[in-house]
């Protein structure tokens, strides 16, 4: 079963405590296809989708027809509007949709066990003590930080009510704060270490899934 260290203003400069983590939700194995099917649902759902371009029947203009249609010895126009013209509409261009997909529920969870697995795995993922934040301190939490070890970039994972440590963290560099809700696959992959709260921790593991009697799921 992993474990992890506790990270606090007591356990500053002494040896720190280590807690076991959820089994269920650390020790998965690693299901790569799964992982690189959530990412990009997650990077797809990010995009925007606002890129525009007009047609020929947009483009304001272009409604007389250039020349005659026979005698001139040139070829045939019927509007200057037309996308082989200079300052005419655009052909197949792009226009405002969605990017989404979907994934299943139960992908989604094997996803996220993966990605949390990984880093209980490389030693990478610590509890921090929040109640230790009573107001906000940024020097209080870059000296945990250098107590601790990891390299950065960090992943600090909250509570929505855990202000103080979010404050304390926010302003550091290549750290990052995200509450436990909205943690996703690509936010723990692109992190070098991982900082969570103890009650970011049960909601990470809540939100992997409840467990099964009958073990990891083949995929």
């Amino acid at each position: 079963m992993p474990d992890a260290p506790v990270l606090g203003a007591s356990t500053t400069g002494s040896s720190p405590k280590k807690v076991k983590l959820d089994d269920a939700a650390f020790g998965a194995r690693f299901v790569g296809p799964l992982v690189h099917q959530s990412v990009r649902a997650e990077q797809a759902a990010r995009r925007r989708g606002t890129a525009a371009t007009k047609t020929r029947g947009m483009v304001s203009g272009g409604g007389a027809k250039p020349w005659r249609q026979k005698g001139t010895g040139r070829a045939r126009a019927g509007s200057s509007r037309s996308p082989i013209w200079t300052g005419g509409g655009t052909a197949f261009g792009p226009h405002p949709r969605s990017y989404t997909f979907k994934v299943n529920r139960k992908e989604q969870r094997a996803a996220l066990r993966s990605a949390l697995s990984l880093h209980a795995q490389r030693g990478s993922i610590a509890i921090l003590d929040a109640g230790a934040f009573q107001a906000p301190k940024t020097r209080q939490a870059l000296d945990l930080l250098e107590a601790w070890g990891q390299p950065r970039g960090t992943l600090v994972v909250l509570m929505a009510e855990e202000s103080s440590a979010a404050l304390s963290f926010r302003n550091l560099a290549r750290v990052a704060v995200l509450t436990a809700e909205n943690v996703g696959v690509t936010d723990l992959l692109g992190a070098a270490s991982l900082l969570v709260s103890a009650g970011a921790l049960d909601a990470l593991a809540a939100r992997t899934g409840p467990p099964r009697a009958g073990g990891e799921a083949k995929a």
